[in-house]
């Protein structure tokens, strides 16, 4: 009673903020421009750092999401909000990647630009109809798309600046061209039969389909996704009879659930272990290689092939 107490006020709480932030807005203009330079608010430090790649010193961008953080099940505060409020321009993952907070970024839609750089991307795995995964930065082909889309958006919204834009821009992507060269380069090193990923939740089948690796989650798309004893089952099953030597934890999720599965594995006599790290839906610390899109992406390869060989 006290939790679901709690978990109303909460609601409650955030309703109330979220209808001053609408009011403000609607009767004030935007002050985040006095010093000539956008204030661009990310949600995720993925989209912050492919951002400033973009904007350069011609922008000043943040991060909503501090890292660590599962965007699955992030909560905004109020401190949050006041971001969002002073924010010139808004850009998001979509996809649902940002569960309740993207309700709240629709919501600012009618004052000041927002822009989703995932829902409108080719080549975006179904998952039901009219539902598709999110997490689309693990093919660095669709990330370089993903993009030239916000190097676009950017472009138009602040056009004294779109040259400047659309050079970062081009930039940028010719070194994701050259990341993607590297991903593949480093899987073909490990045999086929070691190309088996599994991780702590569905967050990689874009990079299963771009790499040619088989991947399997404990969990669904979502964290949020519970999971039961016969998933554990079919998962400690799985590793046995494929005699998978390694699977790996993620950053932003607990790891309690792979250290049953790899219990499951030793009582049936197998051999596993777990691989190292990988940054799934959130990037490592700031001021670290793994705190940047391309850094992180090197660790995580790095780290596959490092346990699977």
């Amino acid at each position: 009673m006290f939790a679901l107490t709690m978990g109303i006020r909460y609601q409650h709480g955030l309703v109330i903020v979220i209808c001053l932030i609408m009011c403000i807005s609607c009767g004030q203009p935007q002050q985040a421009m006095r010093d000539g330079k956008p204030y661009i608010l990310a949600t995720t430090g993925m989209i912050a750092d492919m951002l400033l790649h973009i904007t350069g010193d011609s922008a000043t961008v943040e991060a909503l999401m501090a890292p660590g953080v599962d965007p699955h099940l992030y909560k905004a505060s109020q401190g949050d909000l006041a971001k969002i409020l002073k924010a010139d321009y808004l850009f998001y993952n979509g996809l649902h990647l940002e569960g309740k907070l993207g309700s709240i970024l629709e919501k600012q839609r009618r004052i000041k630009p927002v822009i989703a750089i995932a829902d409108r991307l080719p080549g975006l795995i179904e998952l039901d109809r009219n539902s598709y995964d999110p997490h689309i930065w693990f093919d660095v082909s669709l990330w370089k798309a993903a993009t030239a889309h916000a190097t676009a958006q950017l472009a138009k919204l602040d056009s004294g600046n779109a040259a400047y834009y659309r050079a970062n821009g081009q930039a940028y992507m010719a070194q994701l061209d050259s990341l993607d060269a590297w991903v593949r380069m480093r899987i073909n090193t490990l045999p086929e039969d070691r190309r088996v990923l599994v991780t702590a939740h569905d967050a990689f089948n874009y990079f299963g389909r771009a790499y040619g690796m088989e991947v399997k989650g404990l969990q669904g798309i979502s964290t949020l996704a519970e999971f039961g004893l016969q998933d554990v089952s079919a998962l400690v099953n799985y590793i046995v009879e494929r005699q998978i030597p390694a699977v790996f934890v993620e950053s932003s999720v607990s790891d309690r659930a792979l250290k049953a599965v790899l219990a499951g594995v030793q009582e049936r006599g197998g051999t596993v272990h777990i691989g190292g790290q990988l940054f799934s839906d959130a990037m490592g610390a700031r001021g670290t290689p793994q705190g940047t899109y391309m850094g992180m992406v090197k660790h995580n390869v790095n780290t596959m092939v490092n346990a699977l060989l």
